[in-house]
């Protein structure tokens, strides 16, 4: 049994890994798009025309990834995870629901509309498809964020004898205080991942010689928005994020810091290496007493280690879960000094000219990647042994008919059939990155 749970775990992980690759490009795209169309309504504004036009090719085959990779993690809910729909589906069914009704058919209607309907709409009706596919992809973001809210802090519902869970609540599961700031964290590491996509397609014409002027425009738009993003991210969004976690999943806020013993000034550790059978850490470069500031904004504050709690509620990879919130944290830094950096360069005009740091956002695309995958591991891993904080068990979720074989059998078919995917998706945009952007009129 214990193997099966380990290959349905690793598959359902795999199959929502590779999926989130597409969401947050598109939902930081769909901001994007809105803004450029909003500056081309300017007098002047067709380079931003253009922009969105060129963006909305690239929006639209990531859109048609992310539909093809996402339908395969909804059917493992029945076929992998049974047991966890039988039980929580009357609480989870209803936010899929409404994100595959309301977001996602709001989504695709404007998105038609913005591909193929530019000349009939008019300018101002074409804006108002484009916003339409901003509200709708980032509406999708909230009932998909509704729903791992839930299940890191359960409201609004009922448990009966037998363990299944029923809404009480619709409005307190939308409204639910976890989701408040864990939905913004998540939307703008997306709207991170799409700026920085912009501005490395922009440095790559910059450097080439190529589509100067166009480029131009995706760096004022994308420095920006990556600034802010990551800015954003980090205070209040990430700090309040943190505070949740220490309030309501304090075993998980320990493993994250590796603190296995309850300190008063505790410190934030910056590197080190958990030793689990020592219960230390090994080799630590840290700030004194500056987790107990940035947790309570107290110098002396006392943070609750894993030694307050039973070893089976401890999260159970907190090494690996220690290295995913590090790496998030550390890359989020990194990135925002770089586009601290660029911002100043960009007000300054000389951005264009400044090879070196042009360079560095050609190559900084899969970063944005890694961070978002590491804050989402970060929470998942977290929140084990639950599969629904506090109320139900991974181990009490799986299907107990599927065997590990045949669950290793489909997972490599997923494995290859997404290595295809990938391809056919890096060959359709890598040739409309070289296409470039439409020229300009006569």
């Amino acid at each position: 049994m214990e193997s099966a749970l380990g290959v349905h775990r690793f598959q359902f992980a795999f199959t929502i890994v590779f999926h989130y690759l597409f969401p947050q490009l598109t939902m930081g795209l769909a901001l994007l798009l809105a803004v450029f169309k909003t500056l081309s309504l300017r007098a002047g504004g067709e380079p931003y025309a253009r922009a969105a036009r060129f963006w909305g090719r690239i929006f639209a085959v990531t859109f048609g990834m992310g539909v093809v990779t996402g339908i395969p993690m909804e059917f493992q809910f029945g076929t992998n995870w049974a047991r966890f729909s039988e039980l929580a589906g009357g609480v989870l069914g209803q936010t899929l629901a409404m994100e595959g009704v309301f977001a996602f058919f709001l989504e695709s209607t404007f998105l038609g509309l913005f591909l193929f309907g530019e000349k009939k709409l008019g300018p101002r009706g074409h804006w108002i498809a484009t916003l339409g596919v901003f509200v709708g992809s980032w509406l999708s973001g909230f009932f998909i964020v509704a729903t791992n809210a839930w299940m890191q802090h359960p409201v609004g519902y009922e448990q009966s004898a037998s363990g299944a869970i029923t809404l009480t609540s619709l409005t307190a599961v939308l409204s639910n205080p976890w989701l408040r700031w864990q939905y913004p964290h998540t939307m703008l590491g997306a709207v991170v991942t799409g700026s920085v996509v912009v501005t490395a397609v922009a440095a790559l014409y910059l450097l080439g010689g190529r589509h100067v002027p166009q480029a131009k425009v995706f760096l004022r738009v994308g420095v920006p928005a990556a600034f802010l993003g990551l800015a954003l991210s980090a205070f209040p969004t990430g700090d309040r994020q943190a505070m949740n976690i220490a309030l309501h999943q304090p075993v998980a806020f320990a493993a994250m810091e590796a603190l296995f013993h309850s300190e008063e000034g505790a410190p934030l550790v910056l590197i080190g290496q958990p030793d689990m059978e020592s219960r230390r850490i090994d080799n630590p470069i840290h700030v004194p007493k500056m987790l107990s500031f940035l947790t309570y904004k107290r110098w002396n504050a006392r943070i609750r280690g894993l030694d307050e709690f039973p070893p089976d509620e401890w999260p159970e990879r907190i090494p690996l879960l220690y290295y995913t919130y590090h790496v998030m944290v550390g890359l989020g830094t990194i990135l925002l000094g770089i586009f601290a950096l660029s911002v100043l360069l960009l007000w300054r005009n000389r951005l264009w000219r400044t090879t070196p740091v042009l360079w560095v956002l050609l190559f900084l695309p899969p970063f944005p990647y890694i961070a978002n995958t590491a804050g989402w591991l970060t929470a998942e891993l977290g929140r084990q042994p639950w599969l629904v904080q506090g109320l139900l068990r991974t181990s009490e979720g799986s299907s107990t008919n599927v065997s590990s074989g045949s669950v290793y059998f489909s997972l490599l078919g997923f494995m290859g059939l997404y290595t295809l995917l990938s391809i056919l998706y890096l060959s359709l945009v890598g040739r409309s990155i070289r296409r470039g952007p439409d020229p300009e009129p006569a």
